[in-house]
Order: structure tokens, then sequence, then C-alpha cells
């Protein structure tokens, strides 16, 4: 071997043993100072040796949160409505809003079932009644007999901010039993429309994960309260092929608990009427039927001895204005409507032929 050779040799061997020694201390290092930043609260063995035991302590906060505190209060009061539909089973859920075992969820669970149940999430299966439904606020009133370990809080709807934590609990597919979903308050006042002549205002916008099953459950603050009712996701668009995620909307609590409270009261939400059938007009129907208006309200029928027939309103007639509002693409005929009360004398601007004229009427009372 050569002076040369041996000399690059020996340089190689130093240079090894630096490296080396370089990554023991870095590793000494890096476990030192996770164990010194440790706050002391509870000890866990981490790696013990017959000779030496080596522990850190985990800060007691990390076994229980505000999160799960919220989810042990409310959980007990979650419940997975199933039902038939033509033979066909559906499921949901809902939450019990009193100790006589009244159940909050959505309309469109229980819609058209032959038959109702709840199951607690102790697995206990009881029978229910449906004791009043709303489908424009897509709210439902369940009865149930039987005990429960809880009944939900409900909360104030009105004082919620985007950025906000909120929770979620249900039972997805109508398999996964009380799931919960954590997200946050995306925004407030979100308005859809459901493709039957009336849009769905004042939703709540959120990105905790909601799915099938979901719809009836509670939406949660940390304070433990309910504060809406998860009831739709939108996965995307008519105007795109694109596919959303995190677009999950809930009813109002407040909201709810108007309805609820009128429900339990009187057996039904009352809604005002005219008396009338009726079809939406939009610029696109206009064109294709070469009608006088962009927006209004087609009357199809009009029902004897109602509201409408009193006031002299006929088939054929368009309605383009109720009240001091137009109808138009944010204001549908029933949600304009709905701003008026049972009872209430309202005026009613119409297009009959080449002719604009405006009726007064009482408004009458559907459930």
């Amino acid at each position: 071997m050569s002076t040369r050779t041996f000399l690059y040799i020996l340089i190689l061997g130093i240079i090894a043993g630096i490296s080396a020694l370089i990554g023991t201390v870095a590793g000494g290092v890096f476990v030192i100072s996770y164990l010194q930043s440790a706050e002391p609260t509870q000890t866990v063995d981490i790696l013990p040796s017959p000779t030496q035991q080596v522990s850190i302590d985990i800060p007691s906060t990390t076994t229980e949160s505000t999160i799960t505190r919220a989810v042990e209060k409310v959980g007990p009061s979650v419940v997975t409505v199933i039902g038939e539909v033509s033979g066909r089973p559906i499921s949901g859920s809902g939450f019990v809003i009193s100790s006589q075992g009244y159940i909050l969820t959505n309309n469109h669970v229980v819609e058209d079932t032959s038959r109702v149940a709840v199951v607690r999430a102790d697995g206990t299966e009881l029978a229910a009644d449906i004791v009043g439904t709303d489908m424009y606020a897509d709210l439902a009133i369940l009865q149930a007999q039987g005990e429960f370990p809880a009944v939900a809080v409900l909360g104030n709807s009105d004082t919620l901010k985007p950025g906000e934590t909120v929770i979620t609990i249900g039972s997805p597919l109508g398999d996964f039993v009380n799931t919960v979903t954590v997200g946050v308050i995306s925004a407030t006042g979100r308005m859809l429309d459901t493709g039957n002549g009336f849009l769905m205002e004042d939703l709540i916008q959120t990105d905790a994960a909601i799915n099938q099953g979901n719809s009836g459950g509670p939406l949660i603050n940390l304070a433990g309260e309910v504060v809406g009712i998860n009831t739709l996701v939108v996965r995307g668009s008519r105007l795109s092929n694109t596919i959303a995620e995190g677009l999950g909307f809930a009813i109002p609590i407040n909201t709810a608990r108007f309805v609820a409270e009128q429900i339990l009261e009187k057996g039904y939400f009352a809604r005002p009427h005219l008396g009338i059938r009726w079809q939406s007009i939009t610029p696109r129907v206009a064109r294709a039927y070469n009608l006088p208006v962009q927006w209004g309200t087609y009357i199809s029928d009009v029902f004897p001895e109602s509201p409408a027939a009193v006031s002299g309103i006929k088939e054929g007639d368009i309605i383009t204005k109720i009240g001091d509002i137009a109808l138009d693409q944010d204001h549908t005929y029933i949600n304009t409507l709905f701003t008026h009360e049972p009872g209430e004398e309202v005026s009613i601007t119409l297009v009959r032929g080449e002719q604009q004229l405006t009726v007064s009427l009482v408004l009458g009372e559907s459930r």
C-alpha cells in the first residue's frame, strides 16, 4: 500500500467518526429538549428497561377537552330515526327536546313513512308517533314512549359567527350511530333553492362532515347547546360538474324552536294561503309561453270559497306582487307569502291580459 493511499483511508476514518459523534449528540439534544418541555401532571412509561425507567409527563387537558364535554352533554339525547316508505327502509337522526319524549328531526326524514321508530344511543329501539310536520321549514316533531337519559339544551342561533367551532352528532348512512364530526360555521344567512317552488332561507353553512343519515341531527356549539338542525349537503352545481366537499347546511335552532312550539301547541304549524294552484314564472318560462311578465306566479286554479275566490282572483291571472314585495328571483311566491300571517289583510297585484289590477284579501290558514 502506498503512502498516499494510506493517508486517504486515515482521513476517511476520521471524518466518519466525527459524523457519528455529531449524530449522537444531536439525537441526545432532541430527547433532552423534549423531556424538558413537558409539563408535569401525569406519568406515562416509555420504553421501560430492566435497569432504568424513562418517563415523560402529559398535560391532563389532553384527556378532556371542551369538545368532548359538549359531546358528552348532548350525545345521550341524540337518536337514530328509522322508518319505512313503500316497503323501503329509511333512516335519519334526531334529538330529544323534552322529558315527555318529544324529538325534533327533519320532515324529509319521516315524510310518507308508514312506520317510525327511534333508536337510542345504547341500541334500545322505541316506537314513535309523528306529532306534526312542516315541509317548508323541513321540520318534524316525533314522540316516543320510553325513558331517555338526556334532553338537549337549545342555544341561540342568532349569535353564531363565521369561524366558530361547531360539532355534529348523527347516524350517517344509518349504520354509524352517534358519529361525531367537527368543523366551523362557514357562513350564516344562506339561501338555497329547493326545486319545489320555494327557497330555504337563513340557513347555517358548515364544513363539519354531514352525510345521508345525519339529517335531523344536532349542530352543537362548544357550550353543548344545539344551535342548528343538520338538513342537507350540497355536492355540486347545476352550472358545473365540479364535486364540492364541506358544504353542509343546518336550520337555525331559533327557527326550529318557533315552529316546534306551535306544532306542540296546535299539532301543526299554521301557514297563510290564498287557495290557488300555481306555477312559477321565470324568464325562460315567460319566453316559452309568450307571457307578459318575466317573474311572477301563474294561477292555474282557484279553489271555491277560498280567499282568492272571494277577492275575485281568476284562473289565468298572474301574481306579480304581494304587499310591497315584487316577485323575482330572490322573492318567490311561497317565501313572500310566508312573510305574512294567517288572518292578515294584504294587497295582491295581478296582471290579467293587458290589465294590471290590485285586490285586497284576508289570508286563510293552511296546515
